[in-house]
């Protein structure tokens, strides 16, 4: 895949399939998305454009992921991390409690990174941080890690 800054525009990804079939999409600065596909005989002529807005292109990104995938998830990398937003009910057992007592960096290997309450982000929350229902985590591990550190959060 290549990348090509578009001025004013957003930016175009250029991706070439195993049977040699061009497509690109560019992605524009107001989240929208075109996907091109070009003609075989002639790369560089474009046979079918389509442009997708925000929302088209959320549900064709959720078609394109794999089997478990969820809508959870923020972002995978080759590294084998994954970030995923796990939100604590109001009959949470955490509720009220500090972080440090939940012990998910220890036990699963897995860290919050942020909590999102309301609309506020409170970055790197300390272990002395108390947890409340409602509170968004994000949490950054292993897929292993973060499913068990959902298991533990999610505990009434």
């Amino acid at each position: 895949m290549s990348t090509t800054p578009l001025p004013g525009i957003g930016v175009k990804y250029d991706l070439t399939t195993r049977e040699h079939q061009h497509l690109s999409v560019i992605a524009h600065r107001d989240g929208a998305r075109t996907v091109n596909v070009y003609r075989s005989d002639d790369p560089d002529a474009c046979a079918q454009s389509l442009r997708l807005n925000i929302a088209e292109s959320a549900a064709l990104i959720d078609a394109l992921m794999p089997a478990h995938h969820s809508p959870n998830v923020l972002h995978t990398t080759d590294l084998g991390l994954v970030a995923e937003r796990i939100e604590l009910s109001a009959a949470s057992y955490w509720n009220g409690r500090v972080l440090g007592e939940s012990r998910i960096r220890t036990d699963t290997g897995a860290s919050i990174v942020a909590v999102l309450r309301r609309a506020e982000a409170i970055p790197s929350p300390a272990p002395d941080f108390r947890l409340a229902g409602g509170d968004t985590l994000i949490v950054i591990g292993t897929r292993e890690g973060v499913e068990t550190a959902a298991e533990i959060l999610g505990r009434e």
